[in-house]
């Protein structure tokens, strides 16, 4: 969920009707406020579901209909503060279902219909419960609140990715001393990057440079061991991601899927847009070593838990065995990162 850029001014975070995790949450809260109204008017449990299922048919349409209409009230409301959006959200989701109504009702006169007075008094009322949860909510998910999370998170991957760094840095210092210095001047500027506050989420480009930088330090370590195959021809340079996804995904990739062989192995990474989706998959040879993909589940966790903090149910990451290859899959939304925005340098290469 994008956070506004004036903090100060939002006591919250607007919801973002196009996101599939809050609709969901819609119809749910919708839903339980019917049957609980059908159960409260009715003689007995029967009739009560009896009713709820014939509002039901009709309440089905009318919220589709309102999601649609806040989904499209969206980027107006983003363009007014935090009170003002949460009004145009207010105003549309009551009177949608109204004239839905209304509709329904001129289009089958003789149908038993929820009259346009009723509903505009239900939907008044589910707005007002909604406007609440989701102001709640958006206290949760505040900025600083948000930026304590992701820092806690992130303080878990970078100790892990700074030891792996510096092995292979250790590995050439005697060997060759010249390709050392490279590997440090590679180290000093993923750092760079690393050491930024990270609470907000990256142009794509800017985590395959540090992802690039990585796998420079990995392959100067395990040499023909590993080789990697790129498939970015597709990528969406501009798409927004949560920093630190993919590079300790490759990490792991190394790992658990490069290291336990003695003999070459690739790492794949195929990365394109389709549609209003990004997919990120990673795939490495597989290896059976049961105390590896215990924190290979951890880093899964980790990265699942920050993709939902920004994207809600939008974003899945899916990991799968195909035979003697291990593949992770991150789709999610694509969002554009603003053009005036640099990307981080790429690490320099000896």
């Amino acid at each position: 969920m994008m956070q506004s850029k004036n903090h100060n001014n939002q006591p919250g975070v607007l919801p973002n009707f196009c996101h599939l995790g809050t609709s969901l949450r819609v119809i749910i809260a919708v839903e339980a406020g019917a049957i609980f109204a059908a159960l409260a008017g009715a003689t007995g449990l029967q009739d009560g579901f009896l009713v709820f299922s014939e509002w039901s048919a009709l309440i089905q349409p009318a919220l589709l209909i309102t999601l649609l209409a806040l989904c499209l009230a969206s980027p107006l409301a983003r363009r007014l503060n935090y009170m003002g959006g949460m009004t145009v959200f207010f105003s549309v989701g009551t009177a949608m279902p109204a004239i839905a109504a209304a509709l329904f009702t001129w289009l089958l006169p003789d149908a038993e219909l929820l009259s346009p007075t009723r509903t505009l008094a239900f939907s008044a009322l589910a707005s007002i419960t909604l406007t609440g949860y989701f102001y709640l909510r958006g206290k949760a998910l505040s900025p600083a609140v948000t930026e304590a999370r992701l820092q806690a998170l992130q303080a878990r991957i970078r100790p892990h990715f700074l030891f792996n760094s510096l092995n292979a840095v250790l590995s050439l210092v005697r060997s060759d001393p010249r390709r050392a210095e490279h590997a440090l001047e590679d180290l000093s500027e993923l750092f760079r990057a690393l050491m930024r506050e990270n609470r907000d989420l990256v142009p794509l480009q800017d985590e395959l440079y540090l992802t690039k930088a990585y796998l420079g330090l990995e392959q100067l370590r395990l040499g023909d061991r590993l080789s990697v195959d790129w498939h970015i021809d597709k990528m969406p340079s501009d798409a927004l991601i949560p920093p630190l996804v993919i590079q300790p995904l490759v990490e792991n990739a190394v790992y658990h899927g490069i290291e336990p062989h003695r003999e070459p192995g690739q790492i794949s990474l195929n990365i394109y847009r389709s549609g209003d989706t990004v997919h990120i998959v990673i795939r490495n040879p597989y290896a059976e070593s049961g105390s590896h993909h215990a924190g290979n589940k951890l880093a899964l966790g980790n990265i699942r838990e920050r993709l939902a903090l920004h994207f809600d149910l939008d974003a899945t990451l899916k990991s799968e065995l195909m035979g003697a290859v291990y593949q992770v899959h991150i789709s999610l939304p694509y969002t554009r990162a603003p053009k005036h925005r640099n990307p981080v340098a790429p690490a320099r290469r000896g």
